[in-house]
């Protein structure tokens, strides 16, 4: 621990501690270019800095970064971020050794207001060209099942009632959208930065779908002048608690709102700006015409064994993704689901074949330095179960390929959510409908098929014969004799 804190403002950015790094560049030049709905750890450990490194080069000083939320929550990490200037202290936590660097790129944030008033403004500012979001995958209001976008729920019904004082981030897109084409200024693009598969077309359904429940002509007008790129992006961050506050002290920073990270960034995504873009590929990011086989690949391949590792170790208490990996069944079950099951439904991509995939992955789950818990990880699995493993699943029936793993996956998750933990303990609730998930898993101990008949989640798949028997014999063999001993089975079998 440094004796003497230097608290990260503007002002001190000139004295950062020795072997820290910050921007060489003048960040009172630094003019507004994209709004970001959702400014959590992930888009400042990821989106802010490609854009910071560009910035380093000098380029894309007219590309600033506006942040913006939608929670009341919100308010207070705005509030914490404008004490500070809007800088971020990343640390890279690489198994060689820690370093730090402050990134720069982002240089206000919209005040949180219940009707969006002030971001609506922001993003109907010219000046404005990308907005862009990382608001959770089950954050775009489409069913789980079908990705048809959910116009009944309440959030979207009181966003098209009331569209010029919406609740949503997609409401207040919509309106600031009709401000610009009132006033013609033209569109913006639509950027998704969330682990969705086809991110960008789902970003597009929502916003043109709500649009057109209180203004045909104006959804008309979105879908045909706006772009919204599909994209992949990838980094693990962990959350901030008390162990990374405390770590940045480390390095001699008093910062509120620290990031930790892997040393690992990948961005994939497709050239589709209606109203230009910065060159982040010459930060290191990747345009291409084919984001489908990237993000296929690591949406299932690490964001699915990211689920397989987290429920397992809640429920035999593994708080930390690296200590799962090292555990006596989990890492062998998650490595031979994904290379013997998963892997077979990804397609190669430039300079990586899935197997390859499978074993950077196994490092980068491993590594120890990424204090990363299951809990985070777990988080909202209705929305990352079917996301992330269900598709992949009803691939494998299709053709016939295993699955047993994957079956043995599902119960393993009904096994969490039944609230428990073999050691006794309570699990908090952890996911949007956890009631509703833990009543299913309750039930499923004597009922298996109960878990299945969640229509929301499986639909037709619950009528699988061959998924179904898998299944239930899994969930029956977790209950009689525990976990491990259902996950050694699997991987001795």
């Amino acid at each position: 621990m440094q004796d003497s804190m230097l608290k990260l403002s503007n002002a001190t950015l000139s004295d950062l501690p020795a072997g820290v790094s910050g921007p060489t560049y003048d960040r009172s030049a630094i003019t507004p270019g994209i709004v970001h709905i959702g400014l959590g750890n992930f888009h400042r450990a990821h989106q802010s800095w490609y854009l910071h490194r560009l910035m380093q080069q000098g380029l894309a000083m007219d590309w600033g970064i506006i942040g913006a939320g939608v929670r009341a929550g919100d308010e207070a990490q705005r509030k914490r971020m404008q004490a500070q200037d809007y800088l971020t202290t990343l640390i890279e936590l690489d198994p060689k050794g820690r370093s730090a660097e402050i990134v720069g790129a982002m240089i206000g944030f919209v005040p949180v207001q219940e009707d969006n008033a002030a971001l609506i403004a922001q993003m109907a500012d010219p000046a404005i060209r990308i907005v862009a979001l990382t608001v959770t995958e089950g954050g775009y209001y489409i069913d789980p099942v079908t990705k048809a976008f959910d116009a009944d729920h309440p959030d979207m019904q009181h966003d098209a009632a009331h569209p010029d004082s919406p609740r949503t981030a997609f409401g207040a897109m919509v309106a600031a959208l009709k401000l610009r084409r009132a006033d013609g200024i033209g569109p913006f693009t639509g950027q998704s930065c969330d682990n969705l598969q086809g991110n960008g077309a789902i970003l597009r359904q929502t916003l043109v779908s709500l649009a057109r429940l209180s203004d045909a002509d104006l959804a008309e007008w979105i879908d045909t002048n706006c772009t919204f790129p599909n994209a992949m992006v990838d980094c693990i961050v962990p959350a901030t608690g008390p162990k990374e506050l405390e770590l940045v002290k480390s390095f001699g920073i008093e910062d509120t709102t620290p990031v930790t990270h892997e040393n690992f960034r990948q961005w994939v995504i497709e050239d589709d700006f209606c109203a230009g873009r910065p060159d982040w590929d010459r930060a290191g990011a990747t345009f291409t015409d084919d984001v489908h086989a990237f993000e296929a690949m690591k949406i299932r391949l690490l964001n699915g064994s990211h689920q397989l590792i987290a429920n397992a170790g809640e429920v035999l208490s593994v708080e930390v993704i690296s200590d799962c990996m090292n555990h006596p069944v989990i890492g062998d079950y998650v490595g031979k689901v994904a290379k013997t099951e998963i892997a077979l439904q990804v397609d190669a991509v430039p300079g990586m074949t899935p197997a390859a995939y499978v074993d950077l992955v196994d490092r980068r789950f491993s590594n120890a330095q990424i204090i990363d818990t299951v809990r985070r990880v777990a988080f909202d699995g209705s929305s990352r179960q079917t996301g992330f493993i269900l598709p992949t699943l009803r691939e494998a029936l299709a053709k016939a390929d295993p699955i047993e793993g994957l079956a043995l996956s599902q119960a393993v998750w009904a096994r969490m959510c039944e609230g428990t933990r073999e050691d006794g303990t309570k699990i908090a609730p952890n996911d949007p409908i956890w009631e509703k998930l833990t009543t299913a898993a309750q039930a499923a101990k004597s009922e298996p098929q109960v878990w299945l008949d969640q229509r929301d989640l499986y639909g037709d798949l619950a009528e699988n014969a061959a998924f179904a028997d898998r299944f239930c014999h899994w969930l029956t063999l977790i209950w009689s004799e525990g976990l491990e001993t259902a996950l050694r089975a699997y991987v001795q079998g």
